[in-house]
């Protein structure tokens, strides 16, 4: 009787378990989710000569896009934000420059090899003409044979450069160890300064891998060229894109793993303070705002699928693109201060495993890619 008891007390606690806490993280993942691959993506065009794109920035009064590349196969072995971390193949990442109005696209010349990621293209505040660029660089060990060990050499660098220009002036080389693991970046317009957020609190290791159950944080880290870096915000689980309101003083942050966008006000310190949290139903990662004030964000529908589709390109992972807008509704009075809003998705063919997304609010026009897509879409 006693055993047949303890069975059953067993089983109990296991449903409760599952039905409390890990059911929710498994349809946040994707469990039971159904694609809508009509939504948003029926007036889109492909532009092939730019893949694997992890980041876009526009420039929004010209409507240039500047981007994060990279190759598929390249994206296959180095991605240290997912451990992959195989540092023998060649390194070809690049920046690159896409005007719409007439399908050009450059590369722009820099004075040293990149491993990008995160990305920040900010209009320099004593001069109109120069841009200031902050890129997210996982550089690889000086032994590559250290890489599964050691992981990336992440650092992050900043160019200045002429608008219209294709060559890049190398700044500053950041390296500190509160860059651990950096993702995503956002600099100040005088080229000395930046926001930056750390996915995981390990280079290396199976801690990474419990940040998919919730119990390891990522972090946002502030840094100044003259009195160096430092943590602006703690356990920020699962910390991806960043971007801050026109204001410079309210900031997003974007929940990979658990989904849901943080949103912190920044202090006279550059500590950064929790005032609200915008839940989603999907991990998103980086984010954007348009001259609108509205925040977009890069969905990922099936967390493991777009795993997987970093690791073998070839493989289809669905997309989504949301809006994050000031609710003006009925339930603001009730807290509902933000409202979310799919307004793209597709199960892989028009765009795949996108990881970045630009709404450009004058022109109508609306951008994403992915880190190990295969071409910038265009709606």
């Amino acid at each position: 009787m006693s055993r047949v008891f303890h069975l059953s007390l067993f089983l109990a606690v296991l449903a409760s378990v599952y039905t409390l806490w890990l059911q929710p993280i498994l349809v946040v993942f994707g469990l039971g989710r159904v694609i809508q691959p009509g939504l948003g993506n029926s007036d889109c065009t492909i532009v092939s000569a730019l893949a694997a794109c992890e980041k876009i920035i526009l420039h929004s009064s010209t409507g240039v896009l500047y981007l994060a590349c990279s190759s598929p196969a390249s994206r296959a072995h180095w991605t240290p934000a997912v451990s992959l971390l195989n540092a023998s193949g060649p390194d070809v990442d690049y920046i690159a420059t896409y005007v719409p109005d007439s399908g050009v696209v450059a590369h722009l010349q820099t004075p040293f090899p990149l491993s990008l990621h995160g990305m920040d293209v900010v209009p320099s505040a004593s001069n109109s003409s120069e841009l200031y660029i902050y890129a997210i660089n996982h550089r690889k060990p000086s032994d590559r044979r250290t890489a599964l060990s050691a992981g990336a050499d992440s650092t992050v660098e900043i160019f200045k450069m002429h608008f219209g220009g294709t060559t890049l002036t190398h700044l500053h080389t950041v390296r500190d160890p509160v860059i651990l693991t950096p993702n995503d970046i956002v600099g100040s317009p005088d080229g000395h300064s930046f926001f930056f957020t750390n996915d995981h609190a390990s280079k290396t290791g199976p801690m990474r891998y419990v940040s998919l159950i919730g119990f390891e944080s990522g972090s946002v880290g502030y840094c100044d060229i003259a009195s160096g870096c430092k943590i602006a915000a703690q356990n920020i689980h699962g910390a991806n894109g960043i971007v801050k309101s026109p204001n410079n003083d309210t900031f997003f942050i974007a929940n990979s793993i658990f989904g849901g966008i943080t949103v912190m006000e920044r202090q006279s310190d550059n500590a950064l303070l929790k005032t609200h949290v915008i839940p989603t139903d999907r991990g998103l990662d980086n984010l954007s705002i348009d001259t609108d004030g509205v925040v977009w964000a890069a969905g990922i529908p099936f967390m493991f699928t777009m795993i997987r589709h970093i690791a073998d390109p070839s493989l289809l992972s669905p997309a989504s693109a949301h809006s994050v807008a000031q609710n003006t509704g009925p339930s603001s009075f009730y807290g509902d201060k933000f409202k979310v809003t799919k307004v793209f998705e597709d199960d892989g063919r028009v765009a795949s495993g996108t990881t970045t997304v630009v709404h450009d609010a004058q022109r109508n026009r609306l951008f994403l890619h992915g880190i190990a897509s295969s071409h910038l879409t265009v709606c």
